[in-house]
């Protein structure tokens, strides 16, 4: 049979996605983002409480990041401040090591509608890294099966728990929620679409 692995970065979407995809595994990757404890601490609680296998990968790029996510100043041409480039190609590229070693042949990602705003956000960028990836030995393919949805259809299709929806870490400068932040906003936004409280546990 075929294994799947998941980004899970502890945000409601990957969080949702570990919910509707029951991955084999999920993996979470520290690479110097101002926010990792927090994301780390969600990842791991949402992985265990599911009973799935959940890593973490550690590669410390902080010195090559911009915007928020490193605590500096966005880029020139940064399409919003959090925007840290090549960021998901990277993580990609990195989980799809592990994924290798361990036998998975499809890499889930968590991006959904409002992630169009910048390129690698898009579902034709996961197409062509698909496309990439396949080509190679391996031949892991990554999918995006939330790519055309808002996070509130994500929430609803997957029947994820508000228990578990309010463990969700989704700050982009710190690891406790500072409420000031787009990822903070953001969550903010869609437990109030959804009708919960808004506040993020970890």
């Amino acid at each position: 049979m075929s294994k799947t692995a998941l980004l899970l970065s502890g945000g409601i979407d990957s969080a949702a996605l570990a919910v509707w995809k029951r991955p084999d595994f999920t993996f979470t990757i520290d690479y110097g983002q101002a926010s990792s404890a927090g994301e780390i601490r969600a990842a791991a609680q949402i992985a265990l409480e599911l009973g799935i296998a959940h890593e973490l990968i550690t590669v410390n790029c902080r010195q090559l990041g911009v915007g928020d996510l490193a605590h500096k100043e966005p880029a020139p041409n940064a399409p919003a401040s959090e925007w840290w480039p090549y960021r998901n190609q990277f993580l990609v590229t990195v989980a799809a090591m592990r994924a290798y070693a361990l036998g998975v042949s499809s890499l889930i990602v968590g991006s959904v509608k409002s992630d169009t705003f910048h390129v690698d956000g898009r579902n034709d960028f996961y197409m062509q890294l698909d496309a990439l990836l396949a080509m190679q030995e391996g031949s892991i393919h990554v999918v995006a099966p939330a790519a055309e949805m808002t996070s509130a259809e994500l929430v609803r299709i997957s029947g994820i728990s508000s228990g578990l929806l309010h463990w969700t870490h989704s700050c982009h400068v710190d690891e406790f929620a500072c409420g000031c932040c787009r990822g903070c906003w953001k969550h903010t936004n869609v437990m109030e679409e959804l009708g919960y409280g808004n506040s993020q546990i970890a």
